[in-house]
C-alpha cells in the first residue's frame, strides 16, 4: 500500500473542496484532493452551472415569443431538446475541465477515487489501481450532498426524476408535476413551463419559496400563475402510481385527497449529505440528520478534521462552501480568518422572474425584536426596466429603525441575482441607510431601484 504525506488533504472536489485546495496551495501548503466522480462536483456538473445554461435557453425562448413587443418578427418558433441539453452539458464540461487546469496550475495532487478517514491524520483512497494512504495534519471533508428521496416518491429516471434526470431528460414533459418549491424545484418548473410543459408545483408549506420573504413569495406565485403554472401550497403528495407513460399523483390538501395525472414528476424535496462510507463514525465525527456537526470555523471536534459545504449544513449554497474552504485553508496555514456568517450570504433563484435575498425577512426581523422601517420600489417605476420590457418586479429593504442597520434585502425581477450583491457588500461593511442614500447610482440602471427602496424606507422616495 502506497503512502504519501501532505499538509492538507481534501475529500471532494466541489466548489468547497477545490477552492480550499487552491487557497491552501497559494499559502504554501502541500495539498492533495480526492474526487470520485467529476471535478467541480455537483455544482459545476449537475447543479448551478448546467441549470443556468438551461434557464438561459428558456429565457431566450420566452423573449422570442415576445418579439412583436420589440418591433421584431419571428415565425415558426421551436426548439430541439437534444441540442438544448447538449449545450448545457458542454458548458458544464468546459468548467469541469477548467478545474482540472487549476489543480495543475497550483500543483495540487489529484487522486481519482473514494476517500475515507482512516485514523488520525490519515485518509485511505480507493482507486482503480488499489488503495493508497495519505497522511496530513489537516483533512477537509467536502463530500457534498445528493437529492433526498422520500418513500414512495423515489426516482426511476423514466417518469419520476431527480435534478440529474431533469438535466438529461429522456423526453420533453407535456404535463409536469414538481414536488417542492425551493430553488431547485422552482428553477426546473420555470424552465419546463417556459418550454411548453403544463406545470403544477406542489409545496407542503403554505407558500412557495418558503425561505423567502412572504411578500416576495406572494409576488412570485402571481407571476408564475400568470405564466400558466398551477401552484398548490399546503399540499402533500402521498403516493405516485406509475404507468408505462403516465404517473398518477395522489395529492392531499385540507384533509381531502385528489389525483393528478401527469407524464413526468420531478421530486425536489431537499438534499441529504454524503456521509456514508467515509469513516466519520469511526473517527468520532458527529453526524446529525445527515450532516456533520461543526463550529463556526468548520471544525468537527475531532483534531485536524474539518467539514465544509453542504455536508456541514445550511445554507446549502456553492458560494458558502467556497468561502468556508478559503476560511479553513487559511486556518490550517496558521492564519486567523473571520468565520463565514450565514446571515451575510445571499440566496439566488434563477427562475423567471429571478428571486434574490440576503439577511432577515420582515417577519424574522420583527421576531428578533427589531423596530423596523421597510422600503419598497416596483420595477414599473424604473426607466431601465421599462426599456428592457421587464416592468414586473419589486425591491424591498428592511432597516433597524433605531440604528439604520440594513437588516435584509429581498428582490424579485429581472437580473436581481446580479443586483443583490450590492446589498451583500453593504451588510458586510455594516452600512447604514445614510451611506446607501448618499451613494450615487448610475442612470439608467436597474440598480437605481435599490437606491429608491432605501429612500422609500425613510419617506424620501423620488420616482413613486
Amino acid at each position: 500500500m502506497a503512502e504519501s504525506s501532505f499538509d492538507m488533504v481534501v475529500i471532494g472536489a466541489g466548489p468547497g473542496g477545490y477552492v480550499a485546495a487552491i487557497r491552501g496551495a497559494q499559502l504554501g501548503l502541500r495539498v492533495a484532493i480526492v474526487e470520485r466522480e467529476h471535478m467541480g462536483g455537483i455544482c459545476l456538473n449537475w447543479g448551478c452551472i448546467p441549470t443556468k445554461a438551461l434557464l438561459r435557453t428558456s429565457e431566450i425562448f420566452h423573449l422570442m415569443h415576445r418579439a412583436g413587443e420589440f418591433g421584431l418578427k419571428a415565425a415558426d418558433l421551436g426548439f430541439e431538446l437534444d441540442k438544448v441539453i447538449a449545450r448545457s452539458r458542454k458548458v458544464a464540461g468546459q468548467l469541469s475541465s477548467g478545474v482540472d487546469h487549476l489543480m495543475k496550475k497550483n500543483k495540487i495532487t489529484v487522486l481519482r477515487g473514494e476517500g475515507r478517514l482512516a485514523g488520525k491524520g490519515r485518509v485511505a483512497v480507493k482507486t482503480d489501481k488499489g488503495e493508497e494512504t495519505l497522511t496530513a495534519k489537516a483533512v477537509i471533508v467536502a463530500t457534498g450532498a445528493r437529492a433526498r428521496e422520500l418513500p414512495g416518491l423515489e426516482a426511476d429516471g423514466e417518469r419520476v426524476w431527480t435534478y440529474k434526470h431533469a438535466l438529461k431528460p429522456p423526453h420533453m414533459p407535456k404535463k409536469l408535476l414538481v414536488i417542492g418549491s425551493g430553488a431547485i424545484g422552482i428553477e426546473f418548473a420555470s424552465f419546463y413551463n417556459t418550454m411548453g410543459a403544463e406545470t403544477t408545483v406542489v409545496e407542503v408549506q403554505d407558500r412557495i419559496l418558503p425561505v423567502e420573504d412572504p411578500e416576495i413569495s406572494a409576488f412570485a406565485r402571481k407571476a408564475f400563475e400568470k405564466q400558466g403554472m398551477s401552484i398548490r401550497p399546503s399540499s402533500v403528495v402521498k403516493k405516485l402510481e406509475r404507468g408505462k407513460d403516465k404517473v398518477t399523483a395522489h395529492i392531499e390538501s385540507d384533509g381531502k385527497t385528489e389525483t393528478l395525472e401527469v407524464d413526468t414528476v420531478i421530486a425536489a424535496v431537499g438534499i441529504v449529505g454524503n456521509t456514508e462510507g467515509i469513516g466519520l463514525e469511526e473517527a468520532g465525527v458527529t453526524v446529525e440528520r445527515g450532516q456533520i456537526r461543526v463550529d463556526a470555523m468548520c471544525r468537527t471536534g475531532v483534531e485536524g478534521v474539518y467539514a465544509i459545504g453542504d455536508i456541514a449544513g445550511a445554507p446549502w449554497l456553492a458560494h458558502k462552501a467556497s468561502h468556508e474552504g478559503v476560511m479553513v485553508a487559511e486556518l490550517v496555514a496558521g492564519g486567523d480568518p473571520h468565520p463565514v456568517r450565514p446571515e451575510q450570504i445571499a440566496g439566488c433563484t434563477y427562475c423567471h422572474p429571478q428571486v434574490a435575498s440576503v439577511g432577515l425577512t420582515e417577519p424574522a426581523a420583527k421576531a428578533a425584536g427589531h423596530e423596523i422601517r421597510v422600503g419598497r420600489f416596483p420595477f414599473i417605476g424604473n426607466g431601465k426596466a421599462i426599456a428592457l420590457g421587464e416592468p414586473e418586479g419589486l425591491v424591498k429593504t428592511i432597516f433597524d429603525a433605531a440604528t439604520g442597520e440594513l437588516l435584509g434585502a429581498h428582490m424579485i425581477g429581472a437580473e436581481v441575482t446580479e443586483l443583490i450583491q450590492g446589498y451583500v457588500v453593504g451588510r458586510t461593511l455594516e452600512t447604514t441607510e445614510a451611506e446607501l442614500m448618499q451613494a450615487v447610482f448610475p442612470h439608467p440602471t436597474l440598480s437605481e431601484m435599490m437606491h429608491e427602496s432605501v429612500l422609500d424606507a425613510y419617506d424620501r422616495v423620488v420616482h413613486m
